[in-house]
């Protein structure tokens, strides 16, 4: 029985009290050492255990094909039997390496000074997995891309939107090597979703002693308020914070002024509640998750 033990979805896994945890999704990217890193700082941060996941999905792709009236009747029962064999094989070796992935993570982790660190195996689609375990999730982190991408330095994870809109939690997507962040951008204006955003910088653990750089980008008339409460709420808490106007596409702006500032990471609400004003004019959040060069906190 793996560590939540109420499925067999969940392969193999330890033990692990039901304190919300910090959740790495390691894969075997080349987005998967940073993606541990990053679990691993903020875990220690906050002071959570951390989670290492491996998530093996499952094919719709039969494992063995039809071949009836293609071959003659023995031959067919004897390959059948053969791709059934190697198809069991590949199954285990894939078992396999994912254990020794997660083996390296978590001394990846314990040697980054991460006291408790769990790790699970399970077979299911990404979503539907995250999705079971989101109660037991504080902060998601995952690569861009996965595996399938390769090195591939373009585009977006398959799942990676689904992901973001079906998870209530937040979520940090890594596009790069760990660096420890000295600098973080909050873009903030004024919705829900960028208020939440604003609340966990205010008041988590994970901000503290972190310059942030406070930035609205919009009309001029209403950037003054919008700062300024949100000013406020930051230095209420002590954050020392940087506010600032921009013009222009939201978009071009932000990344510029990432570059600009040497910011290490980004924090923003994520997507909108309209979906259909997302698919024609494209959300600023898949365009920040394909142009920006750092990772991204996305909050919903």
């Amino acid at each position: 029985m793996g560590a939540d033990g109420n499925n067999n979805k969940e392969i193999n896994g330890n033990s692990l009290q039901q304190e919300p945890v910090v959740l790495s999704c390691i894969d075997g990217s080349h987005h998967t050492g940073a993606v541990c890193d990053y679990g691993a700082w903020i875990a220690a941060r906050i002071g959570a255990p951390l989670k290492l996941l491996h998530n093996i999905e499952r094919t719709n792709v039969p494992a063995v094909a039809d071949l009836t009236g293609s071959i003659g009747v023995g031959s067919q029962e004897d390959l059948l039997d053969e791709l059934t064999a190697l198809e069991q094989q590949r199954s285990r070796l894939m078992v396999q390496q994912g254990k020794l992935m997660l083996q390296a993570a978590r001394e990846r982790a314990t040697m980054a000074g991460v006291e408790q660190v769990v790790t699970c195996q399970r077979h299911d689609n990404l979503v539907e997995s995250l999705i079971e375990l989101e109660d037991t999730i504080r902060v998601l982190v995952l690569g861009i891309r996965g595996e399938e991408h390769g090195e591939s330095e373009q585009g977006l994870g398959s799942q990676l939107e689904t992901v973001v809109r079906s998870l209530h939690k937040p979520i940090l997507v890594v596009n790069r090597g760990f660096t420890q962040p000295k600098r973080i951008m909050l873009a903030y204006d004024g919705g829900e979703a960028a208020k939440k955003a604003l609340s966990m910088v205010a008041g988590s653990r994970l901000f503290a002693d972190i310059s942030c750089y406070l930035v609205f980008v919009g009309e001029p008339q209403k950037a003054e308020a919008v700062l300024a409460e949100a000013g406020a709420e930051l230095a209420a808490a002590g954050i020392a914070t940087t506010a600032s106007h921009l013009t222009g596409s939201t978009v071009e702006a932000l990344v510029a002024y990432q570059k600009e500032n040497d910011i290490d990471l980004t924090v923003m609400g994520a997507f909108s509640h309209n979906r259909l004003r997302d698919l024609l004019m494209g959300s600023v959040t898949a365009k920040m998750l394909l142009n920006t060069k750092q990772p991204l906190l996305l909050l919903r």
